[in-house]
């Protein structure tokens, strides 16, 4: 095939894996590969009411449209911004009564945007809906059996539009939406707002150890075209040095899974076989398993599968009471499993470090904090064992225990895991993006605090009990108002 450009990358015959993009000079770490804005994307009908349909940006009391009365926007610059986009939409919407799921909106969305620009909505694109896999082929029963209510509702919703899509081209759509959709998050990454249809970034394949990362990006960044600067864009970065002519590669799952479980969550989920060096050869299987040795013996096989079985029964348990909202019944079972797993799992032990995730987190909103800084350290520390070192997750992991670190007073602690946290994050999301701005900010602070410390630890300490209790009077005095 003949190789299509952009910029830095391009587009090549890979296999078993159909299409790829690989480099076309020499990417260094951090360094963005390339930017790209969404083709068509839609907010989750569950944040409908509180994100801009425009920027996803979360907002208190954003702004309705009057005449659909679904989608909400900032306020009516971003309305005023999203009317092309969203005017098709406003229509089928009032015409159908009520706005339909969010797979029937991005479906209509992304066709609304190939009628106006031929399947092509950039010079930098390298491809088109039309040309995806949809894998609709290797879809289960069931997986077929949605496709079909997806299809059925969007024709009900499309039918006031003049051209007409078969149930064959339209089912493509909702396969390509199945299998290439990408969560998009809101402005300062934490929490998944939306999803949207990214071409270029539908090329990358899945590597469970990938060399580069995806990060949404709503903001200006000066380096990046700024015809880009206010749209829902990507970035893909690179998490080490890539030589030219290598496969560029994005990690599809979490890698805090065992390789069988990634390969059958890979097929299940992109209805591929992970063949990736990390799976072909179990890399990393035997920390993720590993029991707790002690004077050189190891517990007994029954033991081990004794403290597994009970370890699974009570995450279970623990998920159904945070979804509950009983967090002290939360503490009380991690607890329980941690006395059940500490002398027997090693703390990289997936099991364990799921209990020690989600207890510290607890526990900080208990405000439990030293105790917290605890559990959020072992964690991190297991973390480190097992991620790549540039991975994106681990640097929220580490951000997040060195703030926990910083409310517990443990000042020392808490300003080396941020700085751990801005060393990637600066790698992963670069040095523009909100969080590592927040981050830097806290970097900055818990510098100045730790002079102070040094200095005399006294006077901090009397200085953090002073602005805690200033906090706590303020409180006070506001729920007395």
């Amino acid at each position: 095939m003949t190789p299509q450009k952009m910029d830095a990358v391009e587009v090549f015959a890979a296999g078993e894996k159909g299409r790829g993009l690989r480099t076309t000079k020499e990417m260094k770490t951090g360094e963005v590969v390339f930017v790209e804005a969404s083709f068509a994307a839609v907010v989750f009908d569950s944040m409908s009411m509180h994100v801009c349909h425009s920027c996803f940006r979360r907002q208190v009391n954003p702004h309705r449209c009057a005449q659909c009365k679904f989608a909400h926007y900032c306020d009516r610059t971003c309305q005023r911004a999203a009317w092309e986009e969203h005017k098709h939409e406003c229509a089928a919407i009032r015409q159908h009564g009520k706005a339909p799921s969010e797979n029937v909106r991005l479906a209509a969305r992304a066709l609304w945007r190939m009628q106006k620009h031929k399947g092509k909505a950039f010079d930098t694109q390298l491809t088109t809906l039309d040309l995806l896999e949809d894998h609709i082929s290797a879809m289960s029963p069931e997986d077929l059996k949605q496709l079909k209510v997806d299809v059925d509702n969007f024709q009900n919703y499309w039918q006031g539009n003049s051209r007409q899509y078969s149930t064959d081209y339209v089912s493509h759509i909702f396969g390509v939406i199945n299998c290439n959709a990408f969560t998009l998050s809101d402005q300062r990454g934490l929490q998944a707002v939306g999803v949207g249809l990214f071409p270029n970034l539908c090329l990358v394949n899945h590597d469970c150890w990938p060399n580069c990362t995806v990060i949404l990006n709503h903001g200006s960044q000066t380096a990046l075209d700024s015809a880009l600067h206010s749209q829902r864009r990507i970035e893909l970065r690179a998490l080490e040095t890539i030589p030219e002519g290598a496969e560029l590669t994005v990690s599809y799952v979490d890698f805090l899974n065992v390789s069988k479980d990634r390969q059958k969550l890979l097929k299940k989920q992109y209805y591929f076989d992970c063949k990736c060096e990390h799976c072909s050869n179990g890399i990393k299987d035997d920390l993720m398993m590993a029991v707790k040795e002690t004077d050189g013996k190891k517990p007994s096989a029954d033991l081990v599968k004794e403290v597994t079985d009970f370890s699974v029964e009570a995450l279970a348990k623990i998920e159904q009471a945070r979804i509950e909202g009983n967090f002290h019944e939360v503490v009380k079972i991690c607890r329980e499993c941690l006395g059940k797993q500490e002398p027997v799992l090693a703390e990289t032990h997936l099991y364990q470090l799921q209990v020690f995730r989600v207890i510290s987190e607890v526990l900080s909103y208990q405000q439990s904090f030293q105790e917290a800084a605890e559990y959020a350290r072992r964690m991190v520390e297991g973390y480190r064992k097992l991620y790549h070192p540039n991975n994106a997750q681990l640097g929220m992991a580490t951000m997040r225990a060195g703030v926990t670190h910083w409310h517990a007073g443990l000042i020392e602690a808490a300003h080396g895991l941020i700085c751990k946290a801005y060393a990637i994050l600066i790698i992963t999301h670069g040095p523009h993006h909100p969080i590592t701005k927040d981050l830097e900010a806290m970097r900055t602070q818990t510098e100045m605090e730790l002079r102070v410390f040094k200095e005399n630890e006294y006077v901090y300490h009397s200085m953090r009990e002073a602005v805690l209790s200033n906090k706590h009077m303020s409180t006070r005095l506001v729920k007395s108002k």
